[in-house]
């Protein structure tokens, strides 16, 4: 595009200086200016074309690179610059970051699941000069050179490993597509995975999994709950043994809660004597025994 654009640029040069050519002649001929007057004035009108036509621009976020009969010469910076039309030729180039989209690549890991991934790739410019001399395409180059690490890298860790370390295998990734691009004088600052996608009864396997793992985890709270109870159990119960008639309230307010109705429930009160006497009796005999 800019060898045509050249191109036009001198055909319309030439045309141009055809037509003043012919009206200059034009001009002479009917006496109007002299033959000098003409020839200066119309080496000085194509000097102005000339110059007009060779300023470009170079906006912020550009740079433009420079070659002189199709040696690089120069980097240009922002700002207005001229190229001399004909000999010279600017190509601008885009510094800002670009973003490409790796379509889903199928990829089998190295426990053998295949697997469905798509990436994106942040990079930019830092050597424009690079950029233009050392690569035709860089952009299609990152692709297609990224697509090539993702199916290297995921093909080289196990599943688990992908999903529980995405972060870090976009970052092998990034890591390795930066070194290889660095001559093209590219700065790639970024890799995202954005989906990993799964077969079906993979998908049906770790649900199975997760679920039997949520289990494992509630019946072990399950069961230190119920310890933790019985032990408080064990101290209230030898707390209450240890003060006279503690049990027996205690026996009372159960007997409360497990009929809500008082109008029904019959209750035999008998003195703590009693069952004390009793077992006094009982160690008695027992000693007896013996």
């Amino acid at each position: 595009m800019p060898q045509q654009s050249a191109n036009s640029l001198i055909s319309t040069f030439i045309t141009l200086t055809l037509i003043l050519g012919f009206a200059g002649y034009s001009l002479v001929n009917l006496e109007i200016v002299s033959g000098v007057t003409l020839v200066v004035w119309l080496f000085l009108l194509l000097a102005v074309i000339l110059l007009l036509s060779g300023l470009k621009i170079v906006d912020q976020y550009e740079r433009g690179v420079v070659l002189t009969l199709g040696k690089y010469t120069s980097t240009r910076q922002p700002g207005l610059t001229w190229v001399l039309i004909g000999v010279q030729r600017m190509m601008k180039i885009d510094m800002r970051i670009t973003t490409i989209d790796i379509p889903q690549q199928e990829v089998i890991t190295r426990d053998n699941v295949p697997v469905g991934i798509n990436a994106v790739v942040y990079f930019n410019i830092e050597s424009a000069e690079n950029a233009i001399l050392n690569i035709q395409d860089y952009t299609t180059a990152v692709s297609n050179y990224a697509q090539a690490v993702l199916r290297d890298v995921i093909g080289g860790i196990e599943l688990d490993s992908l999903l529980s370390e995405r972060e870090k295998t976009a970052q092998d990734i990034k890591k390795i597509v930066d070194e290889a691009t660095k001559v093209w004088g590219l700065n790639v600052t970024d890799v995202k995975i954005q989906d990993i996608e799964l077969p079906a009864d993979m998908k049906r396997v770790m649900a199975k999994q997760a679920e039997s793992e949520r289990e494992r985890r509630a019946v072990i709270i399950r069961a230190e709950g119920e310890y933790t109870a019985a032990e408080r159990l064990a101290q209230a119960a030898e707390r209450l043994s240890a003060i006279p008639g503690g049990l027996s309230m205690r026996t009372l307010q159960t007997i409360e809660k497990i009929n809500p109705d008082p109008s029904k429930t019959v209750i035999f009160a008998l003195p703590i004597e009693f069952f004390e006497g009793i077992k006094s009796l009982s160690q008695f005999l027992k000693d007896k025994t013996k």
